[in-house]
């Protein structure tokens, strides 16, 4: 074979291994990867959130496929298709169209019967503010606390908007922990709720909620528009999604709107987020130390949110006489995890009690905090933004 020829096809070769995957890998690369395996296992094999956990691993996948860059195929890239995808979240648009889907499927029934239960779910919003205080004492500026400080209400869009408008250089980071911690609900909290009860309070009995009409539910979210966002208007984005979600579906005429917005536009926009959440992992942008602190900061705030709600409980029994006490095991219902944290109170319910169903209770506290944490993220917004 002529040299020359030989020479050139050398050339390609190299060219070629170049561009590939392997030849710009860094260690980094392969650690998210190992870690968006460990999300699929948790979603697939444990079943743990998959919706949300199936869409984040393999959007990590193929985040940490390396590449050569200006190739305009990363997620940070100008001109890609998962730039484009990812303006969604930089923007802050795919949130409240969640939140259009959320208002959609909520039943409010249980917070309307019994006020009381809203206060649990504005209790356990001090995990925001303690992420927020702890976030400062590590050198994160106040517009970077606020957004890691909402990490503590377990509420994944809201953490994607609020992040998105205070520190977006942060979002993927904080996007991350509050979904991760979303799905981790079952695994953390059981024990905590132990730790903070006891045998007795684990099996009070509490009232059947009234039945609600009609009426009430149709005025509920027209009421909850116009105090809360009078009161935090920034927090109007959020809010006034939930609360257009939730007139479609109890006004009772608009059945297929509510249908569509509960069903598969909630369901294309969970895929979209957790798409692009996964994906802006990126090793080479994503690991930092910075990354880390979140992550542990985030744990914290979710770990006070969850006793803040069961200790408030166990406060506001101080007040009330018998058969009229709540259970705290729906305490841990305050942090919005919509529905699993209200499942984990169903679950520990039945643990000491087979026959004392808590569902319909902790539902109250979980849609409260829904709620809360919009109204604080506006108020973040307003003070911070």
């Amino acid at each position: 074979m002529d040299n020359g020829i030989f020479d050139f096809l050398v050339q390609n070769l190299n060219e070629f291994i170049a561009f590939t995957g392997f030849a710009n890998a860094t260690p980094g690369h392969y650690f998210m990867i190992a870690m968006g395996l460990i999300f699929l296992y948790l979603g697939i094999g444990r079943k743990l959130e998959p919706m949300l956990l199936v869409p984040i691993g393999f959007g990590i996948l193929i985040g940490n496929i390396p590449f050569l860059p200006g190739t305009q195929v990363g997620i940070y890239e100008e001109g890609s298709l998962l730039y484009f995808l990812h303006f969604g979240l930089l923007k802050g648009i795919y949130p409240p169209l969640i939140f259009l889907g959320l208002g959609a499927m909520i039943d409010f029934s249980a917070v309307i019967s019994n006020p009381k239960l809203f206060l649990i779910g504005i209790a356990a919003q001090l995990g925001i503010f303690a992420a927020y205080m702890i976030s400062l004492q590590f050198g994160f500026t106040a517009s970077e606390a606020g957004a890691i400080g909402i990490i503590g209400s377990a509420d994944g869009p809201t953490s994607i908007f609020l992040s998105s408008r205070l520190a977006p250089e942060l979002m993927g980071a904080i996007a991350i922990s509050a979904y991760s911690y979303m799905a981790l609900v079952p695994v953390i909290q059981p024990p905590i709720m132990r730790l903070l009860t006891t045998k007795k309070e684990r099996v009070i009995r509490m009232r059947p909620p009234r039945v609600i009409s009609s009426m009430e539910k149709i005025i509920f979210p027209i009421v909850g528009l116009l105090l809360t966002c009078f009161l935090v208007p920034a927090g109007l984005p959020l809010l006034g999604m939930l609360f257009f979600g939730n007139l479609l579906k109890e006004c009772g005429v608009t059945k297929r709107l509510a249908t569509t917005a509960s069903g598969p536009m909630t369901d294309v926009l969970t895929i979209l987020i957790g798409l692009t959440m996964g994906v802006s992992t990126q090793a080479t942008t994503f690991l930092t130390t910075r990354s880390l602190f979140i992550f542990g900061i985030g744990a914290i705030s979710f770990i006070v949110a969850t006793a803040a709600g069961i200790l408030f409980v166990k406060f506001l029994n101080l007040f009330l006489r018998e058969g009229n006490k709540i259970n705290p095991l729906i305490g841990n219902a305050g942090v919005s995890a919509l529905p699993d944290s209200a499942r984990v109170s169903q679950m520990m319910g039945l643990e000491y009690d087979k026959n004392n169903h808590l569902l319909m209770h902790a539902m109250g506290p979980t849609v409260a905090s829904t709620i809360g944490s919009a109204v604080v993220a506006g108020v973040m917004l307003g003070f911070l933004g």
